[in-house]
């Protein structure tokens, strides 16, 4: 794929993970402890877009694990249910190791492996988070797939802190050049 296009995607995906990450850090304690809807939106975020940038997905092994539960909290975005209440420094440091992830995987991702199907029929109950609607889409529909996923709930999560706590995180247009970016995973605000 033309190098081009491939940083491109990348300076997206990274932007969308480093505007995810700032809700997570802006997000007071007070509401992050109460609004139990925020953490799991949060939650149920993270752990789709680790699964969904899993390639092999056999090798998806989350650091913060969950439960499938047929009796959900109110509170819940589905039936994957965290097992227990991760804090906000947890989620932060999820983030920033799939981003990592995310980077390593598109960056050395080769024309072959984006236009090949993302998961193996073996691997589609394995951890029971692969719905139907995805299982036949290729590395690159999943890419774009998870990305609209991620900038969807992002969006819930700001207006839920901006309803709650008068606050938001900035808009960040595109991550730093991700082949030369910082240590720190710079990002440019707008």
């Amino acid at each position: 794929m033309h190098h081009t296009f491939k940083n491109c995607l990348l300076k997206n995906f990274l932007a969308a993970m480093d505007m995810f990450k700032n809700i997570i850090v802006l997000c007071p304690e007070k509401v992050w402890e109460q609004d139990k809807k925020f953490f799991y939106l949060t939650y149920h975020t993270a752990i789709f877009l680790d699964y969904y940038l899993s390639n092999p997905v056999k090798e998806f092994y989350p650091s913060l694990p969950y439960t499938i539960l047929d009796s959900l909290p109110p509170e819940a975005v589905d039936d994957v249910i965290p097992n227990k209440f991760y804090t906000k420094e947890e989620l932060v440091e999820y983030v920033s190791a799939i981003r990592k992830k995310c980077q390593n995987l598109i960056q050395h991702a080769s024309d072959e492996k984006l236009d090949g199907r993302w998961i193996k029929d073996e691997e589609i109950n394995l951890h029971g988070l692969c719905p139907t609607l995805v299982s036949n889409y290729t590395l690159m529909e999943i890419l774009f797939y998870n990305l609209r996923h991620l900038q969807h709930h992002a969006g819930q999560l700001n207006l839920l802190l901006r309803r709650q706590a008068n606050i938001a995180a900035d808009w960040i247009s595109q991550a730093d050049d991700p082949i030369h970016e910082t240590a720190n995973g710079g990002a440019t605000n707008i």
